[in-house]
């Protein structure tokens, strides 16, 4: 019956996706806010279901604005929902319905969150959040068409319908504060514009906000035919065609029932629009019922089968599910001992602290690697499960692949998808192999790497914590494309789990963030400091240890620091890049200096640093100084916690000294963090 449950769930989700397709509008934007978290059965949890339900199931309030509380201190939780001010009830209840039940999903353990649709904005935190006015985070989006004629009397114009609109949203009462209206633009056009506040601001804050995203209209769609700037607390919007509903331009008049516009009606042709759309919206009603009464039939043939087939013996215990999902994977040693000439060293392609890998030929052709773990391996059977059934699970282009394993006697192998380009720092750090890698080729590789942490952090079924991503950790193929290998120290969270503890600290020196080190902290973000250690070698071309710098002795992070307070970052570089140095590149160096910031929460996340690597737009924030071992003052005494904390386990892997916008087409958006 769980399996049952678990398809009619499933099921019934795929239906409201569908129907919720069809007919909501556009989810814009999110941001988790990294300022706590909480598990799923924790008291906060509970308060913040209740919060969000009073706020969506509250069918007395038709002014569009909504804000409660509930629970005590320190888990009680405030939540804030504002529609827009020409939006009818019904549509505003819908969408904040939405809301309540998609931004928990996008933010599934932060204790404040705040998410923007077309027609709505939902929050909560376990702040107090009411009565403030707040202008981060924040993003923006704007028209692709650019004014074509008289900018300066565009924009004039547009300066003074906001102005207008600013002074009379501002003046309204505690229920709305909101206005729109329209002026006449150059070359005959007519512009529009929206602006809005929460209710619960003073007059005051209410135009200080607005005034304050006017300014940054340069920045966000200066000569543009539209553009929008959001913020939890104001917000405004101007195009040069009607986007909200008519009547709507007097703030204190009742919204009619109609949904607001979000594209330019065509010109001349209302009665046949209205008709066209009235089609439209049959025809998404015959195609809503028809899934639905599918997927109906789908779930009751379904479930009829299962009631009259024959049950079958379920296994016990979570451990032999475990093991059945992996025996199809054992081979054979005396197989393994053939495909790798009986271990010679001919076919040895590295060693490492765990042991030693091999080129081997399986019996059908295919070549492989094999690990074979050593006889007093610090990675025991704790490791080698974790291994076998984190890898076996894991299917992403930027992780290496485990074909099988053995297991038979003393003996312990694992088969791996043979890579043969070897590993990244056989390249990087080789005076004369890191030629091959221009920057076209380290940029991808920096892609691939961030890729693939996202995809163990957020998009595989598990969540995964890899704490040991090095360069010798890092396998190139016949592309030279990166696959992250190695997993025996990988940590797995349950998906409301953000972070863990440990007493063993295992990983590698100069790649550890600092309070994995000191405290055995470990989370996503230890992988992101990580990252941002392999991202700067990759450009430098040197190892994160330290190396001596005139008369200094220092390490890269604290090398790195030094050039980027100075603006002279270009020292950084791999002198066989700088005569292509690019604004790409600085950007990078950028990125990994945010990756490696001491504090934890200043870091971004993996979905962060791949979109920062994939979108020029976004204006970076200013990096915090990073977490130093080879330094002066009190940076010396964490050296003194690596030569003496008896937790440390040290191993000579790999040479190293190691321890265990409306989305439409029209518009792009631009985030601004906090």
């Amino acid at each position: 019956m769980a399996m049952v449950s678990s398809i009619l769930l499933f099921l019934s989700a795929i239906c409201i996706f569908i129907a919720q397709a069809f007919a909501q509008p556009n989810f814009l934007y999110h941001f988790c806010l990294d300022n706590g978290n909480y598990t799923s059965k924790s008291t906060y949890n509970a308060n913040l279901n209740n919060a969000l339900s009073s706020l969506s199931s509250n069918t007395e309030i038709d002014y569009g604005f909504y804000n409660f509380s509930y629970g005590q201190n320190p888990d009680k939780v405030y939540s804030l929902g504002l529609c827009r001010g020409d939006v009818q009830p019904d549509i505003c209840r819908s969408c904040l319905n939405n809301a309540t039940n998609l931004l928990p999903l996008l933010c599934p353990n932060q204790k404040e969150a705040i998410g923007w649709y077309d027609y709505c904005m939902l929050r909560y935190s376990f702040r107090d959040i009411f009565n403030i006015k707040e202008t981060g985070p924040s993003f923006y989006m704007w028209n692709k068409k650019n004014v074509s004629a008289n900018l300066d009397q565009f924009n004039q114009d547009l300066r003074t319908l906001l102005d207008s609109k600013r002074v009379q949203a501002a003046a309204g009462g505690s229920l709305r504060k909101f206005a729109a209206g329209n002026a006449t633009a150059p070359n005959n056009q007519t512009l529009y514009s929206l602006v809005q506040c929460t209710p619960d601001l003073s007059e005051q804050d209410c135009s200080d906000c607005l005034a304050w995203a006017f300014g940054n209209i340069p920045q966000c769609c200066g000569g543009k035919q539209g553009g929008r700037y959001i913020t939890p607390s104001c917000y405004f919007r101007f195009e040069v065609y009607l986007f909200y509903v008519a009547k709507a331009d007097n703030a204190s008049s009742p919204s009619p029932p109609l949904v607001p516009s979000v594209s330019p009606p065509p010109l001349n042709k209302t009665a046949a629009a209205k008709g066209k759309e009235s089609n439209k919206s049959r025809t998404v009603m015959i195609i809503v019922v028809s899934i639905i009464s599918f997927v109906v039939l789908i779930i009751i043939s379904f479930y009829i089968y299962l009631r009259v087939r024959k049950p079958r013996e379920k296994p016990q215990g979570e451990s032999t599910d475990e093991i059945r999902s992996v025996e199809s994977l054992q081979l054979g040693f005396g197989n393994i001992k053939v495909a790798t000439d009986d271990f010679s060293d001919a076919n040895m392609l590295g060693k490492g602290g765990f042991g030693v890998v091999y080129k081997g030929k399986l019996s059908d052709g295919q070549v492989i690697a094999v690990k074979r773990l050593s006889k007093n391996s610090s990675q025991g059977d704790l490791e080698f499960k974790n291994e076998v059934l984190l890898v076996a699970k894991l299917q992403h282009r930027n992780l290496v692949r485990l074909l099988g394993f053995c297991l038979e006697g003393i003996e312990r192998l694992l088969i791996y998808e043979f890579v043969p380009n070897g590993s990244l720092d056989n390249f990087i750090f080789d005076p004369i192999k890191c030629v091959q890698l221009d920057w076209e080729r380290r940029y991808k590789i920096i892609g691939g790497i961030a890729r693939g942490l996202l995809y163990l952090h957020e998009d595989s079924r598990l969540r995964i914590i890899h704490r040991d991503l090095k360069a010798s950790n890092i396998l190139l193929d016949s592309e030279m494309n990166p696959k992250i290998s190695d997993f025996g120290m990988a940590r797995l969270f349950e998906l409301d789990q953000s972070e863990g503890n440990t007493s063993r600290i295992v990983g590698t020196y100069g790649y550890m963030s600092p309070e994995y080190v000191m405290h055995g902290q470990f989370s996503v973000k230890s992988d992101v400091f990580s990252f941002g250690v392999l991202l700067l070698e990759i450009i430098s071309g040197r190892k994160n240890s330290s190396f001596r710098n005139g008369e200094n002795i220092e390490d890269l992070l604290s090398y790195a620091w030094k050039n980027w307070k100075k603006s002279t970052v270009s020292n950084l570089v791999d002198p066989t890049l700088k005569a292509g140095l690019t604004t790409e590149i600085m950007r990078c160096i950028h990125i990994g200096l945010l990756c490696v910031q001491e504090n934890v929460v200043d870091r971004p996340t993996m979905a962060s640093v791949v979109l920062m690597l994939n979108s020029y737009s976004i204006t970076l924030p200013i990096p915090s100084e990073p977490a130093f071992f080879m330094n002066s003052g009190t940076e010396s005494n964490i050296c003194l916690q690596w030569e003496h904390d008896s937790r440390l386990i040290e191993s000579n892997q790999s040479k190293s000294s190691s321890v265990q916008a409306s989305i439409n087409d029209v518009s792009i958006t631009e985030l601004s963090p906090r």
